[in-house]
């Protein structure tokens, strides 16, 4: 393989207006996920002054995917995948919608950020099995590792943006004006995703239950090593280690003394970090690399949080979330392509299913920080977590090492 070979094929993706749609949509719903997340915490610890109310409504984006993701991924085999992306697209514009009508009126309630905080997440957990399931469909397996470099490094982008943004639209118009926004940027993403032309060709006669083909799925992945680490290693990640950033609003806000602006733009730290990091991913990883960068950058990650937390200052503190933000980037980034590149064609759908299942197991994460931060204090357990997450590594090393060697 040429050197020449990655700077062509991201040429040929940017002539692609399949993919170019696909990104799109993705990176309307990065945005506005990002927008939200910052603002919508930052409201309900305003609102109500628990850390633990702020780290459930993030984890509520999450949940349906521990939920729901193998079904979503069965599911995704049986219909037309086009056909679920607009819906998918249209539910979460309305949920929005229904929060800027709320918020504006002055009858938005927590609750309501509960509920759609959830529905958003269920259109998330179908990221994986749909979305992105469509883009290997147009670029193919070869282009899967540049195409997740590109898509993550939109993910990084919008985590720039989305805080900053959100914090400033916090502070000057309220929380009404950040889903008016939300609202504004899923109309070209509608329309983006009706215009796609790639249509996927679901079974006519569908082999068995859903919950059969999940156990296909399930069965084939024991027999590959290399799988099982790639899945063990995303659920240490969503458990010890993301859930750390919905303690960001929080610590800036207590640790570090910012308003909503500084801390819209400390927490757009970690979007910066993850730009660089895809970047750097797209430009020089090897495929004889991925399994190493994906454990090594998950490993790292840990650490970077807890040098987070214990930063004295907001320019230390910037610093630590610039690297978790190009760790974190490194092991999305192979996460998706391992998954992609080492499963059979007909397993494919089913098995980025069962990694949303594995990113679902974050809830747990946020749940149990949530819990360790009522009692200890944010930055106590933050810490804590992070070192649980390195021990947990350090303990089950048997079970991922072969995804080291490939």
């Amino acid at each position: 393989m040429s050197e020449r070979t990655p700077t062509l094929r991201r040429a040929s993706l940017l002539r692609n207006r399949d993919f170019l749609r696909l990104w799109l949509v993705g990176c309307v719903a990065f945005v506005v996920r990002w927008l939200e997340m910052l603002a919508v915490g930052l409201y309900a610890y305003q609102v109500s002054g628990s850390a633990f109310l702020v780290a459930m409504l993030s984890m509520l984006r999450i949940l349906p995917m521990g939920l729901f993701g193998a079904v979503l991924g069965a599911l995704s085999e049986r219909v037309e995948r086009h056909s679920a992306l607009v819906v998918v697209v249209a539910v979460s514009m309305v949920a929005t919608a229904v929060l800027a009508i709320l918020a504006s009126v002055g009858a938005l309630q927590i609750w309501h950020l509960v509920v759609v905080s959830f529905i958003h997440g269920i259109c998330w957990a179908a990221d994986n099995p749909v979305r992105r399931m469509m883009i290997g469909d147009v670029i193919g397996a070869e282009g899967m590792s540049t195409a997740m470099s590109i898509d993550a490094g939109t993910n990084n982008a919008s985590r720039v943006l989305g805080p900053t943004v959100g914090g400033v639209l916090l502070a000057q118009w309220g929380i009404a004006s950040v889903f008016w926004l939300g609202l504004a940027l899923y109309v070209p993403s509608l329309v983006a995703a009706v215009q796609v032309r790639v249509r996927s060709r679901p079974r006519a006669r569908p082999a068995g239950s859903m919950l059969e083909s999940i156990g296909q799925g399930l069965v084939w992945l024991r027999s590959d090593r290399r799988m099982v680490g790639v899945f063990l290693i995303t659920v240490y990640f969503n458990v010890f280690g993301w859930p750390f950033t919905s303690m960001i609003p929080v610590i800036a806000t207590d640790h570090l003394a910012l308003d909503p602006k500084g801390a819209g733009m400390l927490a757009s730290c970690e979007g910066v970090g993850g730009l660089v990091g895809a970047l750097l991913v797209a430009v020089m990883a090897r495929p004889a690399w991925h399994g190493r960068i994906y454990v090594a950058s998950v490993a790292a990650y840990f650490a970077m949080l807890i040098a987070f937390v214990l930063a004295p200052g907001s320019v230390l503190a910037g610093s630590a979330l610039l690297g978790t933000g190009v760790l974190s980037t490194g092991f999305a980034v192979m996460q998706s392509t391992l998954v992609y590149r080492w499963s059979p064609m007909e397993m494919r759908a089913r098995l980025l299913g069962v990694l949303s299942v594995c990113i679902g197991t974050a809830p747990l994460g946020f749940l149990y920080l949530g819990f360790l931060a009522d009692r200890m204090g944010p930055q106590i357990a933050t810490v804590v977590l992070g070192a649980q997450g390195l021990i947990a590594m350090l303990v089950s090393y048997r079970y991922w090492k072969s995804a080291l060697h490939t």
